[in-house]
């Protein structure tokens, strides 16, 4: 879909996959500034009860951000949001964690589409009521 396209109530959308390796979390730390050792020190992210390094929440949500995009070939994003319920856990090799976001378009009023998003990663669910609103 394309900016302009009309995006009707019930389509779902092409589910979007993306690979997350440490190399891209290192990256987002440079860019965000959020140097949290929880994000690429296995030592740290065990000692704090995590089940290893773990994936930006932020980042997660980018990730949603740009299936957005894909589907909406570039729309304007006027609301975007969801709860950090789980982590991404990302392992120390060359293959990374694959995080798939699927989305359904709830309505559309007003020149406005609501997405409803699903963001998984190891068949779990990591993001809590993710949604987007775009100008349709």
């Amino acid at each position: 879909m394309s900016a302009g396209t009309n995006l009707e109530v019930g389509a779902e959308l092409v589910t979007q996959r993306y690979v997350v390796r440490r190399s891209d979390l290192v990256r987002y730390a440079g860019a965000s500034g959020d140097l949290n050792p929880i994000h690429w020190s296995d030592r740290v992210a065990t000692e704090v009860g995590l089940p290893g390094v773990i994936a930006h929440g932020m980042y997660t949500l980018a990730l949603a951000a740009r299936a957005v995009a894909t589907w909406t070939g570039d729309a304007e994003v006027v609301e975007l949001g969801a709860k950090f319920t789980a982590p991404v856990v990302v392992p120390d090799d060359d293959t990374g964690v694959e995080v798939e976001v699927a989305g359904t378009v709830a309505s559309v009023e007003d020149g406005l589409a609501t997405i409803k998003l699903t963001v998984t990663s190891s068949g779990q669910k990591v993001l809590g009521m993710p949604k987007a609103v775009v100008r349709a």
